[in-house]
């Protein structure tokens, strides 16, 4: 039976425990601060990222891997023999995607590259469910439909706590009918098909509150609601509430709160967070 071995890169929510547990490759993403070239979970964790970004005049720059380390990585996961199955955040945040199709293409390895149409936490499930069946022995058709499933069942929605991010950016402009100029506007958006898309906006936390009232509920008419999970910006006393409203709707579900990655933190801001969740079919 051929070993299938699974590499996702840093923007992934996961834990170190799950990473280390599961046998999980992790390819790092890069982000420039001040003309300094920082390696997530390498030279810089996403806490001193936060810590960092807080005095910042200027965005962060974040950039994908080299080719060439995918080529690298894949080469040598590989050279056993191994089937590689690499997941990535959507293209619509990044490329990253797409240069690991491209170093599949080059590699001496049997890569298959899946865009996971999401990022962080809602990444992560799909990416979990992947190390769990290969280090279980199953076929990569099986793995594949499975995390599909996933993907069709996940929701992931982000709390964006000021504008300035996504203004420096050059992203406001995507994000239809929001005046940065508006005082202490929020937004809420949510993932639809890799996308980030405006579902509800507003003045003031009354429109932050409103959309984590609305989520209560929805998880509470969501059967089989399998995972939940909450990622921050910096924000880690607003996730903590969240969590707590939410556990009444999952009361057996241990919810996830984790610092983000710096690449999401970026795009969203100081104080946002998301909260993701997957169900299976009944």
């Amino acid at each position: 039976m051929t070993n299938i071995k699974i590499i996702t890169d840093s923007s992934v929510g996961l834990t170190d425990a799950e990473i280390k547990e599961n046998n999980i490759n992790i390819i790092p993403l890069s982000v420039m601060i001040d003309d300094t070239i920082y390696v997530e979970g390498e030279s810089i964790t996403n806490d001193e990222f936060e810590t960092k970004m807080e005095s910042l005049k200027t965005l962060p720059k974040t950039s994908q891997p080299p080719i060439g380390t995918f080529v690298e990585t894949f080469d040598k996961i590989g050279e056993d023999g191994s089937q590689i199955l690499s997941l990535h955040m959507t293209d619509q945040i990044s490329g990253t995607v797409h240069t690991a199709e491209q170093a599949a293409q080059m590699s001496q390895s049997d890569v298959t590259v899946i865009d996971t149409r999401s990022t962080d936490r809602g990444m992560a499930f799909q990416v979990l469910a992947a190390a769990k069946l290969a280090n279980a022995g199953s076929s990569m058709a099986d793995i594949i439909t499975k995390i599909a499933e996933i993907r069709e069942n996940s929701k992931l929605y982000m709390a964006v706590m000021t504008l300035d991010n996504m203004v420096k950016g050059g992203r406001i402009s995507r994000l239809t009918g929001v005046l940065s100029s508006v005082l202490n506007m929020k937004i809420i958006l949510e993932m639809i098909d890799g996308e980030l898309k405006i579902k509800n906006k507003g003045r003031g936390m009354k429109t932050v509150n409103k959309f984590v009232s609305e989520l209560v509920e929805e998880l509470k008419t969501t059967p089989n609601v399998k995972s939940v999970g909450i990622s921050h910006a910096g924000n880690e006393k607003k996730a903590l509430e969240v969590r707590d409203l939410l556990q009444t709707a999952v009361p057996t579900i241990d919810i996830l709160v984790r610092q983000t990655a710096p690449i999401i933190a970026t795009h969203g801001g100081p104080g946002a967070f998301a909260v993701m969740f997957y169900a299976e079919k009944a």
